[in-house]
C-alpha cells in the first residue's frame, strides 16, 4: 500500500519494484482503495496494489513501484 506520488497505475502494466532489495520486475494485477477494486490509479490516491508473483513479505517500507527503467537505485 501507498501514495501515488505522480502518473498513473493501471492493471495490467508492467512495473518494477525499486529500492532496499535488488529491483524486481512484476505485473499489477489489481489496484484497490477502501477495498474497493479499480482500473487504475492517480497521483494523490492511496492504494494497495496487487502485485503478480509478489507475496507481502516480497516488498518492504521504503521499496517504490515504478515504469522499468526510470528509476536507478544508488547503494
Amino acid at each position: 500500500t501507498g501514495r501515488i506520488e505522480r502518473g498513473v497505475i493501471k492493471v495490467g502494466e508492467e512495473v518494477e519494484i525499486v529500492g532496499i532489495k535488488p529491483t524486481t520486475k512484476t505485473v499489477v494485477t489489481g489496484v484497490e482503495m477502501f477495498r474497493k477494486l479499480l482500473d487504475q490509479g492517480e497521483a494523490g490516491d492511496n492504494v494497495g496494489c496487487l502485485l503478480r508473483g509478489v507475496d507481502r513479505e516480497g516488498v518492504e517500507r521504503g521499496q517504490v513501484l515504478c515504469k522499468p527503467g526510470s528509476v536507478k537505485p544508488h547503494t
